[in-house]
């Protein structure tokens, strides 16, 4: 019971963080930097998590590194089509969108995106759009976003699943490097979702409710999983190491191909964002020592269980 116990806590802190970044810009002063800094420990966070624990995991629990890059390189173009055919991410400054809160409070005025020297990068961004379009972009970050936390839910789920798989007396806190990278990336993608429905002049009522049903997302992808995980007769740890090597990808393709490259494009604060960046990846290394079995516990060989899955030469 106790990994049923822990989920539902995660479940719980998730929920609450995407919550809390839907009105993020409301409590405190969003400022360009400090949505480049959070961006780059989270991308770096995730980065960590997803090579130094999920990746480990997912192989141990396959029992063939074949079904495991599979698995990986699933996970990284499905995320990747999803971000091409939703363009969900709007990780932007939002101090111009909030007048009379803690984002709107600042000394300058305007976008801070355009104080800065971006360099020559260009992302393509069409800004002319029909009023109506316009007004309806929303649906297409909350879609694309939505079907990212599902993922999530599924990562989430496999990581305590996994852990408490390997050694259910083990002291630690199951899961805990997915958690993280969950929990800490929850508010900026809630935060994309308000901050296209505020700039199309959406009531606060139906960005609170669209925002709720976000939050939801990720224990709906965790009882799409234990409804699967129960439901089969196949192999569950064979199961349970796809669904991580499937989450890692996921993970790599968000840090890899959307949050720090967003960093990148920025020419400014270098040395104080890659800082940050390796400040997230030393986190999620830490992480391991508090996770069951100490750190870098990946090396044991795939219980018998494994074995009942047919597995390529």
């Amino acid at each position: 019971m106790f990994p049923l116990a822990l989920i539902a806590i995660y479940c719980l802190l998730i929920i609450a963080a995407s919550l809390l970044g839907g009105w993020l810009p409301v409590v405190m002063r969003l400022t360009h930097t400090r949505m480049q800094m959070m961006m780059s420990a989270v991308g770096g966070l995730m980065l960590g998590v997803g090579i130094l624990h999920m990746l480990p995991h997912g192989i141990s629990d396959c029992g063939s590194i074949d079904w495991a890059m599979g698995g990986l390189l699933l996970g990284l173009l499905t995320t990747f089509f999803l971000m091409r055919l939703f363009h969900f991410h709007e990780h932007a400054p939002v101090e111009n969108d909030y007048p009379g809160t803690a984002a709107g409070d600042h000394e300058h005025g305007g976008h801070l995106h355009c104080d800065h020297d971006h360099g020559h990068h260009h992302h393509g961004h069409e800004h002319s759009q029909d009023p109506a379009e316009s007004r309806m972009r929303w649906l297409g970050v909350f879609l694309g976003l939505s079907l990212h936390t599902l993922l999530d839910g599924v990562a989430l789920a496999a990581g305590v699943s996994a852990a408490a798989h390997h050694d259910p007396n083990a002291v630690g806190i199951m899961g805990l490097g997915v958690f993280l990278g969950i929990f800490l990336h929850k508010p900026l993608d809630a935060l994309s979702i308000t901050f296209v429905m505020r700039q199309s002049k959406w009531p606060i009522q139906t960005i609170n409710i669209v925002n709720l049903g976000y939050a939801l997302m990720c224990p709906l992808g965790v009882l799409l999983f234990y409804t699967g995980y129960n439901g089969l007769d196949t192999s569950k740890q064979f199961m349970v190491g796809m669904a991580l090597c499937f989450s890692a990808g996921v993970f790599l393709c968000i840090s890899l191909a959307d949050i720090l490259p967003e960093v990148q494009f920025h020419s400014h604060d270098k040395v104080k964002l890659s800082l940050v960046m390796l400040l997230g990846v030393g986190v999620a290394y830490l992480i391991g020592f508090a996770e069951p079995g100490g750190l870098h516990n990946h090396d044991q060989p795939a219980k018998p269980e494994a074995t009942e899955v047919s597995q390529p030469e």
